[in-house]
């Protein structure tokens, strides 16, 4: 498999993205190139520091990058010679099955669904982020790619999201659940209101509407709703993680009791760490888009890099492309005889 990595996207880029690469290639055989996007004298002079030769290793020069104050869809049309823009650009030559990148979402999204167009029977592709629960995880997806959604978009979410927790996470048969304020069917605005009656016509698992207090609770495996919504919900559940541990810590270290209790409960707040920790899920998958793009996050160390890959990986492996197309064909046949 080929995939190109977006070697400048990033708060460390290109020093993070590099090593993140390097890592990748120490562990996945399978991978036949992997193709760093950027300035390539500056790539080319991370890569030398580790020392590290890799005939699998291809620098693809990118004279722009896309800036974090910059709009999506201007940047993406005035920055043609972007690394994220030729990572697009490779995915719709067929020169590489899947793109990295932790740079600029907006910019990501706007250049494949530009580039690569959204596939048949999808309208809006949206961003599928692993979450976890205290026994397995789920998916929550739209995680931010579309602030503006339509009842149909959410219903497509609702089978890629599906899809993708069978094929890559596993599940037999995924639980569906719609975020509203309420779990009654005639709670929530016109658009949840819409989404539930297409969703209970649908062929999928649907559980029905789920609440904020169900986030994290375990109860389905798929959670759907708007892009604002989601990254809402991302966002908040990363900072209240990291909230969490920094209040912890301050509260042990009050009291010599604390730190000795603390220090024979050390293996399972490392456990409760790896289990919150980002990196360690790797980076969201694109859904929707006519090829196979990964978003990592902004700050994204190494090893979380390098799981964006393995993330890749996963995806090219499971054909998630067409079976999504199926399934939303099928979908919609089903709901149009009902």
């Amino acid at each position: 498999m080929k995939i190109a990595v977006d070697a400048m996207g990033g708060d460390h880029a290109p020093a993070a993205i590099v090593e993140g690469a390097v890592l990748a290639l120490r562990d996945y055989a399978d991978i036949e190139e992997l193709i760093l996007v950027g300035d390539e004298a500056r790539v080319r002079a991370e890569f030398a520091r580790h020392r590290r030769e890799d005939d699998r290793v291809v620098f693809h020069h990118a004279s722009q990058v896309v800036d974090m104050a910059d709009a999506a869809s201007e940047a993406v049309r005035r920055k043609r010679d972007s690394s994220i823009s030729r990572c697009a650009e490779l995915a719709k030559e067929g020169r590489v099955q899947a793109i990295v990148s932790a740079g600029h979402t907006g910019a990501a999204v706007a250049a494949c669904t530009l580039r690569l167009r959204t596939l048949e029977g999808i309208e809006r592709p949206g961003i599928a982020c692993v979450l976890p629960t205290e026994q397995s995880s789920f998916v929550l997806i739209d995680a931010g790619a579309n602030t503006a959604t339509s009842a149909t978009h959410l219903l497509h979410y609702a089978i890629m999201g599906s899809l993708y927790s069978r094929d890559v996470l596993g599940y037999a048969n995924p639980r569906v659940g719609l975020m509203s304020v309420g779990e009654e069917d005639q709670k929530g605005n016109a658009l949840t209101k819409e989404a539930f009656k297409l969703l209970e016509r649908s062929n999928l698992n649907f559980s029905g509407n789920v609440e904020g207090h169900d986030v994290f609770a375990g109860n389905v495996e798929v959670i759907v709703c708007d892009g604002f919504t989601g990254n809402v919900v991302l966002k908040t559940a990363e900072s209240l993680a990291s909230a969490l541990f920094h209040w912890a810590k301050t509260e042990i270290k009050r009291n010599p009791l604390r730190i000795a209790g603390a220090l024979l409960a050390q293996g399972a707040f490392k456990a409760i760490r790896r289990k919150t920790d980002y990196a360690e899920y790797g980076g969201a998958p694109l859904l929707g888009i006519n090829g196979t793009c990964i978003i990592g996050h902004g700050v994204s160390s190494p090893r979380a890099v390098r799981n964006c890959i393995r993330v890749a990986r996963e995806a090219i492996n499971q054909h998630l492309s067409t079976h999504i197309v199926e399934e939303v064909r099928r979908n919609h046949e089903r709901i149009a005889s009902a």
